[in-house]
């Protein structure tokens, strides 16, 4: 923010460097992967943007959130406007950009920008238990879960309701559809292949 060692940018420059930043957070939001912030510290500013471009955010106890652009005179970025309003709600997200409070973890997992929360010294573990989770899952069913939801933001309910009818219907001709009723049948955990 103070510079970069006396190199000059014209403003067309820097808005060119700031929309190639803004690849990374567009890339997590759209991934057909699910991603997790894995939160377990401070996630302020572009930091905050980025991790609520993830699908999940895990926190510790002493993670902390906050927009911080009005401290420095900024307006927000890495989607961090966007994510936050649909997280939180147009007043809270306006709270958090005019007076730039810092939120603690318990009040994260309140007003949801945490999905959950766990103590300093379980944390590793918990985030890799949910990760391994997610990683054994049915992809496919994963990815479809994700774009639909995404779609969801910005379009009307019959839309979503065509759109899950593809998608259910797809899911239901993978190997893990299959492998998930026979296992619920069989009263067992899925084996699942991401097929």
């Amino acid at each position: 923010m103070a510079g970069q060692d006396g190199v000059t940018l014209t403003y067309e420059e820097s808005i060119d460097s700031q929309r190639s930043d803004h690849e990374m957070p567009w890339l997590l939001h759209n991934i057909p992967k699910v991603t997790i912030a894995a939160v377990n510290g401070y996630a302020m500013g572009a930091g905050l943007g980025i991790s609520l471009c993830c699908d999940l955010r895990l926190a510790s106890e002493k993670a902390k959130f906050g927009t911080a652009f009005a401290k420095v005179g900024f307006g927000g970025d890495y989607g961090t406007t966007w994510q936050l309003t649909r997280l939180v709600g147009e007043a809270k997200a306006k709270e958090m950009f005019f007076l730039g409070d810092i939120v603690d973890a318990q009040e994260a997992l309140r007003i949801g920008l945490a999905n959950r929360v766990f103590s300093e010294e379980e944390f590793a573990a918990k985030v890799q238990e949910a990760a391994a989770q997610i990683a054994h899952g049915p992809q496919v069913s994963y990815r479809y879960m994700k774009e639909n939801i995404n779609l969801s933001a910005n379009s009307d309910f019959k839309t979503i309701l065509d759109r899950e009818a593809l998608t259910h219907l797809r899911c239901g001709q993978t190997e893990d559809h299959k492998e998930g009723v026979a296992a619920f049948m069989e009263k067992r955990q899925p084996n699942f292949k991401g097929r």
